[in-house]
């Protein structure tokens, strides 16, 4: 009778430990194209001062592209219809009407993965205001979420091929519709098949010297030599070098720790009618005393170029020394 009593006694402790302690919070999946936002606000302000803050603060041009297009896509949900599934959007930009003003971001509050960002202010003057003094951080922070779900996509089928690897000790994940277009001894390049065109992605190395001096001249310079080699144009005679009507954007950056510079322009064909945008990593591994060189450049003409340079970015910037 004891021991049933002490056996009692003990299951009631169990239970009440195991009702004091924290329920785990189920989440829906979130959902939404990626680079794409939900805007919550009332109409009004949608169509007043703060809309238009919104919209010039966010759909601000995707840098190196030939034609502007906006770095994210913007979706008004009037305030009265954020229900039942609008929550789930992946990016949420909630204003509201509060006499504290305040910028907060938030993640996973209703679904996941999410970033919420919640902006309060008395009136649409200083929600703006907080909006404005917050949005290098609300960029990043988008780019970063949007980031890690596409490599989440692209890891539900990744390729398998080692070229990379086999030939320059890097491992960086993306698709298996990627295939290997052209390999030497000293250059790679990989090609996915899209719509009117086609979306590459090519590496190299350099000798730890190359990049001394005068790095926005030697960087054009070095492109238009390797195109010369190794990327051919539809004709004779013809092949890729960096356009000259456009400046490329330049940015002295980190891959893996290392001092890397990045480079988002416009590329053309020397002797025929081609363009596009491209991206170029030039990253100092001193180790082997080189210059790792990963380029992503997409020809997609008549076409929205924002994604694809979104997906060959976050690719190239997976990429680790092995």
């Amino acid at each position: 009778m004891k021991k049933m009593a002490l056996l009692g006694f003990l299951l009631i402790i169990l239970n009440a430990c195991k009702e004091n302690q924290p329920k785990t919070r189920y989440l829906p999946d979130s959902s939404g194209k990626i680079n794409h936002l939900s805007i919550v606000m009332p109409e009004k302000s949608w169509n007043g001062i703060l809309g238009d803050k919104v919209r010039d603060l966010l759909s601000a041009p995707y840098e190196g592209l030939p034609i502007d297009e906006p770095q994210f896509s913007l979706k008004f949900i009037p305030e009265k219809h954020f229900t039942g599934f609008a929550k789930n959007s992946r990016n949420i930009i909630w204003f509201v009407k509060d006499p504290i003003g305040r910028f907060q971001l938030s993640e996973n509050m209703m679904a996941k993965p999410q970033l919420v960002a919640k902006v309060s202010g008395e009136d649409e003057e200083v929600q703006a205001f907080y909006l404005e003094e917050n949005i290098e951080l609300l960029r990043a922070s988008i780019t970063d979420i949007e980031q890690t779900e596409k490599r989440r996509r692209i890891g539900k089928s990744p390729s398998r091929d080692n070229e990379f690897s086999d030939r320059f000790q890097i491992s960086m994940t993306y698709p298996s519709a990627y295939k290997t277009f052209k390999d030497t001894l000293d250059f790679t390049w990989i090609q996915k098949p899209i719509q009117k065109g086609h979306m590459n992605i090519i590496a190299y190395t350099l000798p730890i010297n190359a990049l001394k001096e005068n790095i926005k001249k030697r960087i054009p310079f070095i492109r238009d030599s390797i195109g010369k080699a190794y990327i051919p144009g539809r004709l004779p005679g013809s092949y890729m070098i960096t356009e000259r009507a456009y400046r490329p954007y330049y940015y002295k950056t980190q891959i893996n720790g290392k001092l890397t510079y990045l480079t988002k322009g416009t590329w053309e064909v020397a002797n025929d009618f081609m363009a596009g945008p491209f991206i170029n990593y030039m990253i100092r591994d001193t180790l082997k005393k080189r210059w790792m060189v990963i380029e992503g450049f997409t020809f997609a003409p008549s076409a929205s170029k924002r994604d694809y340079m979104f997906e060959l970015n976050t690719i190239i910037s997976s990429m680790q020394f092995e």
